[in-house]
């Protein structure tokens, strides 16, 4: 195994997110989420972002340090981006997930990158000692749930793999500060800039497909909109006892989001027993 993975079995986990002070509650429940269910591991958060109030930084840190884990902000310097096309459509923010390796501390060489729109029901230790076998990322495609959209972004981006989903990735950082060059992403979006239809997640799927170790989205990035497609396609196994039992990484993925009046879809109950959680333990901290 890599130099990346001395750190992964005897070292805390270090989780990266990427978002403004709009996202900041949802974080705070994704934080209940991770303790509840990782609760003898020692968490290390990087917060990704270019310019949270330091007021707002408070509340999270202050959560953290009552759940024992430490919080690193990471302020991004919009210079970095002085060569990148940067638009309404495009905001510097896109880029922050794909240019984490150059972002974050040259010390640390894997990282968990989650969007804030998740759940952690189980634990993520298999994910975060996975063997990355020289993959620059680990990653999950919701594959057989959208098998047409799939096909056509086979073709829109000319890759030949599944259409891999950004909101889980494991990185190795390492490898990615060797293979991932900014220019050369800001070349591909400038040039591609009217063919991108979620363009953080297109410019990984078409520059770096062949790089992506593919996760098991049930277990990894289960699409909580999508109950019914992974019942059918497992033959009734994925019932809500399975996912309950394997599922470690439930995604909130598409516009509609638990946290909004009228969910429609069937885990909007669990987002809501933990945000009643984190309003119990935390209220005083609560955005």
């Amino acid at each position: 195994m890599g130099c990346e993975d001395k750190e992964t079995k005897t070292g805390a986990m270090r989780l990266l997110v990427t978002l403004d002070q709009n996202y900041l509650t949802q974080l705070q429940v994704l934080l209940t989420s991770v303790k509840v269910n990782n609760s003898r591991e020692t968490v290390h958060l990087y917060l990704m972002h270019s310019g949270i109030p330091a007021e707002k930084l408070a509340i999270v840190e202050r959560q953290c340090r009552t759940i024992g884990y430490t919080l690193f902000p990471v302020r991004v310097d919009p210079v970095f981006f002085k060569d990148a096309p940067v638009t309404k459509r495009y905001p510097r923010e896109m880029y922050y997930r794909l240019l984490a390796p150059h972002l974050l501390p040259e010390n640390l060489n894997r990282i968990l990158y989650l969007d804030p729109d998740i759940l952690v029901i189980n634990s993520l230790r298999p994910l975060w000692d996975l063997d990355l076998k020289g993959h620059l990322f680990a990653a999950a495609s919701h594959t057989g749930i959208t098998e047409f959209a799939n096909s056509v972004n086979r073709l829109r981006l000319r890759t030949n793999s599944n259409y891999y989903n950004s909101g889980v990735l494991l990185m190795d950082l390492s490898r990615c500060r060797k293979e991932i060059v900014p220019k050369d992403i800001f070349a591909y979006a400038e040039k591609h800039k009217a063919d991108l239809f979620l363009p953080d997640q297109d410019i990984l799927n078409a520059m770096y497909w062949k790089r992506i170790l593919p996760l098991d989205d049930a277990v990894w990035n289960y699409s909580a909109r999508n109950y019914n497609s992974y019942l059918l396609r497992s033959s009734g196994k994925t019932d809500m006892d399975w996912v309950i039992a394997n599922t470690s990484v439930l995604h909130f993925c598409g516009r509609t989001k638990p946290w909004a009046p009228r969910y429609p879809y069937r885990f909007g109950i669990l987002y809501k027993h933990y945000f009643q959680l984190t309003q119990k333990w935390f209220s005083q901290y609560m955005e």
